[in-house]
């Protein structure tokens, strides 16, 4: 019998977004029940020169567990995306793509918890071949073994995603194929929306951008509540707080050491704001999110959150 696929399994069981992280706890299973969010932060003062290796895997590792683990989200068998930002040719200590040290944990986790394969690929803006070596992505993939999937524009195809304002847009078939797909980017400024999170990481997957920046928000709304995320994971071991989302400025990266996961992508981003300094409610992806029922912006008391340091 051939293998469901990660969207079919969907679409059977009416598994949604928010399913996991809106339904009440009761009685004694709230006490047992992982959290639906958990930050994670590096002891001591951030200190721009020190090495990213351990700081990332210990952190990545404790967040994971924190958790529940892996195993909940990525099953034995499984063929997984991991979806990072890695658009642009810049190096990691230029904070525009996501961390490989963060990457080369959680390909390795993702093994682990029984992963057949885990593809690590982006729809780049910058060229691809340039990108995926200055990252750093490039190497850590292929050391982990890992398939590095170079996007094949051709390969795009129209799918109806029936969404508010995007009824259809060109998807990478690949991608969407997959069991599950990971966003993992890195907390970062951006020029158009304020700020770049796991939500707009979804643009990574999709053909004919322009069209997104008719109203960005609902768009960006429209793309999650099709992905359906599971888990989401955000890099904020170095962040860009200006002259997103390419960089290029030193002086614009803040070390914060620090990983947070969640199975409410609102919540990641909501997060993710306040850590960029601005209000969640006042960033149109989050709130136009939020008022769709996709999750929740105020997660320290609508959700079960968990802050650990490492």
């Amino acid at each position: 019998m051939r293998k469901k696929t990660r969207r079919q399994f969907l679409i059977e069981t009416g598994c949604c977004a928010g399913a996991l992280v809106l339904q009440p706890m009761m009685g004694k299973a709230q006490n047992t029940t992982p959290p639906d969010m958990v930050v994670c932060k590096w002891k001591g003062d951030p200190i721009p020169e020190e090495p990213t290796r351990e700081i990332a895997e210990k952190l990545m590792k404790k967040a994971i567990e924190a958790i529940g683990g892996l195993e909940k989200f990525v099953k034995k068998g499984d063929v997984v995306w991991i979806k990072p930002n890695m658009a642009w040719d810049r190096t990691p200590e230029q904070a525009a793509n996501t961390n490989p040290d963060l990457l080369r944990t959680l390909i390795e986790l993702c093994f682990n918890a029984g992963a057949k394969t885990v593809k690590v690929g982006d729809n780049t803006v910058n060229d691809a071949t340039k990108s995926y070596v200055t990252s750093g992505i490039s190497a850590v993939v292929k050391e982990t073994g890992a398939e590095l999937v170079y996007i094949d524009r051709s390969r795009f195809k129209e799918m109806g995603i029936n969404g508010e304002r995007v009824k259809k847009i060109p998807l990478y078939p690949e991608i969407i194929e997959s069991d599950i797909v990971i966003s993992v980017p890195v907390a970062k400024h951006h020029s158009a929306t304020t700020v770049t999170l796991a939500m707009k990481n979804y643009m990574g997957v999709i053909e004919n951008r322009r069209m997104f920046h008719q109203d960005l928000p609902t768009c960006i709304k429209d793309l999650t509540a099709y992905m359906k995320p599971k888990i989401s994971i955000l890099d904020a071991i170095r962040v860009l707080t200006a002259n997103g989302p390419q960089g290029g400025n030193l002086g614009d990266v803040k070390r914060l050491n620090t990983v947070a996961i969640s199975t409410d992508i609102v919540a990641l981003d909501a997060f993710g704001s306040e850590i960029l300094n601005y209000n969640p409610n006042q960033i149109g992806t989050v709130k136009k999110a939020f008022e769709a029922g996709l999750g929740q912006i105020d997660y320290k008391n609508k959700l079960k959150y968990q802050e650990i340091v490492v």
